[in-house]
């Protein structure tokens, strides 16, 4: 069972402080620009140079664009499963050490971010269109970004420092 007051220490102590800064500064760095999108740009593609658009989606599914459904108790058991991925990654995190603690921040401050949108407008805002000539990665925002860095920091460390 979770012990709340062993969880309430454990984000005290004066390295989870740090943690706590990292994924503020990333879910803020997100909800900013998110709002500069949301308040600048319609659902219509701007061009900014040969490689990148802003081109603003909603995306009601999870990364990429997987399990995108119109369907209300998809979206609510879909924004569930992750609401608990996102509790499980917050309690091993305060759990590991502290190099694990940034690389699980960066992961979280990201989650956190896209899940408020989630229960915010019922979507996440999308708009980074990567592309070359006529292929288009998948549009994304800065916290998938976060989450990317954080993924991929963790699968190097895991298979290339143990």
């Amino acid at each position: 069972m979770i012990n709340l007051k062993e969880i309430k220490n454990k984000i005290l102590k004066k390295n989870n402080i740090l943690i706590l800064i990292i994924i503020c500064l990333i879910f803020f760095l997100d909800r900013y620009t998110k709002l500069i999108v949301l308040n600048n740009f319609s659902e219509n593609l701007y061009y900014f140079n040969n490689y990148i658009n802003f081109d603003l989606t909603w995306n009601t599914g999870i990364g990429f664009g997987l399990f995108t459904t119109a369907n209300n108790m998809i979206y609510n058991v879909t924004s569930l499963v992750i609401a608990l991925v996102i509790g499980v990654i917050i309690y091993i995190g305060l759990k590991s050490e502290t190099s694990d603690k940034i690389i699980f921040s960066i992961i979280i401050g990201g989650a956190i971010g896209n899940f408020y949108d989630r229960l915010l407008f019922k979507g996440v805002p999308d708009f980074i269109d990567l592309h070359y000539g006529n292929f288009h990665w998948f549009t994304f925002n800065v916290a998938d970004i976060f989450i990317t860095i954080g993924i991929i920091i963790f699968l190097m460390k895991e298979f290339f420092v143990k």
